[in-house]
């Protein structure tokens, strides 16, 4: 037997079938199915400019010693092994989403990147990876003029 919450505070406005928005939701919104679809690795940024390549990992509560970045080929991996604290077991959490025991991020750079310049920082939660482009691959940017 399946429960399902319905909200009976909310109209079914235009509702084929009164009630059936209800059923979803109740799938969808609840806490056990979302923590089980919810990704559990940091989410990212990835930008280009005219000479880089910008990779931003919000990982939060970490700290720079946390991170191991490492470059395999032209795949760049980023990663962190963390081990719990004697004082977060002691705590009884209800929930809790913004914990990282451990993750890997890799991604694949393009064959423009320069492998040898690539520059990392962490600043208020967020690893930043700066990756060079190779001086052929950078934006070649001019006014063509009209004859």
């Amino acid at each position: 037997m399946t429960l399902v919450k319905f909200n009976s505070d909310r109209k079914n406005n235009g509702s084929f079938l009164p009630g059936i928005n209800d059923v979803f939701d109740s799938i969808f919104n609840d806490t056990f199915f979302n923590d089980r679809m919810a990704t559990r690795v940091p989410a990212a940024n990835i930008s280009e400019s005219e000479d880089h390549y910008h990779v931003e990992l919000a990982a939060p509560g970490l700290k720079k010693e946390d991170f191991k970045i490492s470059l395999d080929r032209n795949m760049l991996n980023i990663s962190v092994e963390q081990q719990h604290e004697n004082k977060d077991a002691q705590k009884n959490y209800s929930k809790r989403e913004f914990s990282y025991n451990s993750f890997v991020r890799s991604f694949t750079l393009p064959d423009s990147a320069n492998y040898e310049n690539i520059e990392a920082s962490y600043n208020d939660g967020v690893l930043s990876i700066d990756i060079a482009k190779r001086e052929e691959a950078k934006m070649v940017r001019r006014q063509i003029e009209i004859k």
